[in-house]
């Protein structure tokens, strides 16, 4: 079993610009958004900061479905599996971010919820990382990482950081990592 993204080098990534070391610094950013919320106090800024939380992980989440997870179930064995799994975390955190969005802030419901949906992300992030980053690095070598990187980012950039938001078309993104390959839509 390939080694977790977490413990490796940028370099052993493939760079800064690869796609795995723009996936760990963006869930490094997720886990410290995640305790900046549960350190401060109710109030404006403690709203803020779960709004930040809830706009990274929507854009991240869009950008891995449309770039990274159909690179994925091509070339990694078990790739479809791998990322149906992830993609099941998606649609959870969605799900809880929904109910959180109907609650009043403060209320116990909604901080259980956010406790949820927090622990959640968590898992999501180590799933990512111990599981399904490291064969597709194992797949892939660094320049293609990066490229793909590239490609993800750009998407990541421009996603909808709205609840709700799926990747209505990947035929654009396949033809910009065309080297690597890229699953069909219906995958």
């Amino acid at each position: 079993m390939p080694e977790t993204i977490k413990e490796q080098t940028v370099e052993q990534l493939g760079g800064p610009s690869s796609v795995l070391a723009r996936q760990r610094r963006d869930h490094a950013e997720m886990d410290r958004l995640m305790d900046r919320y549960q350190a401060l106090a109710d109030g404006e800024d403690r709203e803020r900061v779960l709004q930040e939380t809830v706009q990274l992980v929507f854009s991240h989440a869009f950008a891995e479905e449309t770039v990274l997870w159909p690179a994925v179930r091509r070339l990694v064995e078990d790739g479809h599996e791998l990322t149906l799994r992830v993609e099941e975390e998606h649609q959870q955190i969605n799900d809880l971010v929904a109910a959180i969005e109907r609650l009043r802030p403060g209320s116990p419901e909604r901080e259980e919820k956010v406790r949820r949906v927090f622990a959640l992300i968590r898992q999501d992030i180590r799933d990512e990382e111990d599981l399904v980053l490291p064969r597709l690095q194992e797949a892939l070598p660094a320049a293609q990482l990066r490229r793909l990187g590239t490609v993800w980012d750009t998407v990541r950039r421009s996603a909808p950081t709205s609840r709700g938001a799926r990747p209505a078309t990947r035929s654009w993104v396949c033809r910009s990592v065309s080297t690597t390959g890229c699953a069909t839509p219906s995958d």
